[in-house]
């Protein structure tokens, strides 16, 4: 099965083989609020966790999703000047959740109850920096092919270093 490995540090998702061999890199962008797993943070939590679900199979790129629901609008650079400082989650979401309770999973440190997803984000959106509030920005064709390659279940991990 594949793996996802998260740096925070070097604003980087890379997706593993069964060997651990590297099957592709991508850049990404966490969140500008750093690491962290308290419900309400806007940070990116750390540790050991699971695509829960994966949402969004087949709708076309820069699908508008509210909450988790394609809105029926496509993104496009307009739409984004007339809303400037709403955060838009695209084209496909892989919902993640925790595997470590106390940590990341369960009372105020729920990974999945925290929606905390790996999403597609606009052209626009600066990738290999943080500036999300909490998820792992991904460019659209990037989380597209992510997407394809892994599975409900696929294990991701995300550290600091």
């Amino acid at each position: 099965m594949m793996r996802i490995e998260i740096n925070l540090a070097e604003q980087t998702l890379k997706l593993l083989d069964e060997a651990g061999r590297v099957v592709r890199s991508y850049p990404v962008s966490t969140s500008k609020n750093g690491a962290g797993e308290q419900k309400d943070s806007f940070c990116t939590p750390r540790g050991r966790h699971i695509v829960r679900a994966k949402i969004g199979a087949g709708v076309p790129e820069n699908t508008i999703f509210i909450g988790r629901r394609p809105s029926g609008e496509i993104y496009t650079p307009e739409l984004g000047e007339r809303h400037p400082g709403r955060d838009w989650i695209l084209t496909r979401i892989l919902w993640l959740s925790g595997c470590e309770p106390g940590y990341n999973r369960l009372g105020e440190v729920d990974t999945m109850q925290r929606y905390i997803y790996i999403h597609g984000s606009p052209d626009s959106a600066q990738m290999g920096s943080p500036g999300s509030i909490g998820c792992i920005r991904m460019r659209n064709r990037d989380v597209i092919e992510l997407f394809d390659q892994v599975a409900p279940g696929t294990p991701v991990r995300m550290r600091e270093t």
